[in-house]
């Protein structure tokens, strides 16, 4: 298949600016014979007419109306073909970084307009998911990295600290005060809250109470995520251990208090990780230091708790007409 080569594109343009002939000829510095062969020759090649042609006029046909804009978008694009090869900064590239869920929606979503502020360049997607199958994706080259506070093992990844992860036992005020929690054993009143039956959330309790403290809970409730374990604990459903900075608004305006607050709970730490030898290992260090300077904070700190403990979300508002 023959395609209409750029430099007919451009007098089809011009033709279309002037719609006549003569002038057009000598914006793009060809004869007027010139000029008329490259449009006949455009013609053949789209087997179509593109102007009705009077001795007192000169006028578009419907196809050629249909060919003018695409005609100048691929003008233009050839246009930025030879600024991009000429141009002496750092090609365009694209990153592709995983994270959880509350986390990306929280902090990485927010950031994505601050680090292209930073390098227009750059372009970083983003993919949630868990954070085993996230790992899975880093290893086979689906995701370039991710953000994860998983335990990592062996050679095959690299990886930059971001931030320190805390975390804190907790429970709704209201909950509290009909059934304390003073001791390990007072939670034989309580339900843990926690995403799922390995305790990937209060095991950072577990590993920092003193060896062979049990924890006899009355019930286990699984939930999956960090936002629907919070979104438990504010209607009082029981208690949990979650990420200080998640849960720090609600400490701070009473809706939750901290539990046990002199066992010092077990640290972790999000980190960028990525698989080794990586050839854009150094943009991903250098995404990782624009993101140790991001502040860690849960956006949506500002959103109300009716008398409760029950918080209404952008969601509940559109529900809500």
């Amino acid at each position: 298949m023959q395609l209409p080569d750029l430099e007919s594109l451009r007098c089809f343009d011009a033709a279309a600016s002037h719609l006549n002939f003569r002038r057009a000829a000598r914006a793009v510095a060809l004869s007027p014979a010139a000029f008329s062969d490259r449009l006949k020759r455009l013609e053949e090649t789209l087997r179509a007419e593109l102007f009705v042609r009077t001795t007192r006029r000169v006028a578009l046909t419907a196809a050629g109306e249909r060919l003018l804009p695409q005609a100048r978008r691929t003008l233009d694009e050839a246009a930025r073909c030879l600024a991009v090869a000429t141009d002496a900064g750092t090609p365009p590239f694209e990153l592709r970084v995983g994270t959880r869920f509350e986390l990306g929606l929280s902090w990485l979503t927010p950031a994505l307009g601050p680090l292209q502020a930073a390098r227009p360049e750059r372009t970083v997607h983003l993919a949630f998911g868990d954070g085993d199958a996230l790992l899975t994706q880093v290893r086979d080259g689906t995701l370039d990295a991710t953000v994860t506070s998983s335990r990592l093992a062996g050679r095959a990844l690299r990886y930059e600290v971001l931030h320190p992860e805390g975390y804190v036992f907790v429970g709704a005020k209201r909950l509290l005060r009909s059934e304390p929690l003073a001791a390990p054993a007072d939670v034989a009143r309580h339900t843990l809250l926690d995403l799922g039956p390995d305790l990937p959330l209060f095991r950072y309790l577990i590993d920092a109470a003193p060896v062979g403290t049990r924890w006899p809970f009355a019930r286990n409730e699984w939930l999956g995520s960090i936002a629907a374990v919070r979104y438990r604990l504010l209607e009082g459903a029981g208690v949990a251990v979650l990420p200080r900075y998640f849960v720090a608004p609600d400490l701070a305006r009473g809706r939750l208090s901290e539990l046990l607050p002199r066992l010092e709970l077990a640290t972790d730490a999000f980190r960028l990780v990525w698989r080794a030898g990586h050839p854009r290992e150094q943009e991903l260090q250098a995404l990782a230091a624009e993101l140790r300077a991001l502040p860690l904070r849960r956006r949506n700190a500002g959103a109300q708790a009716p008398a409760g403990g029950k918080e209404i979300t952008p969601i509940d508002r559109c529900r809500a007409g």
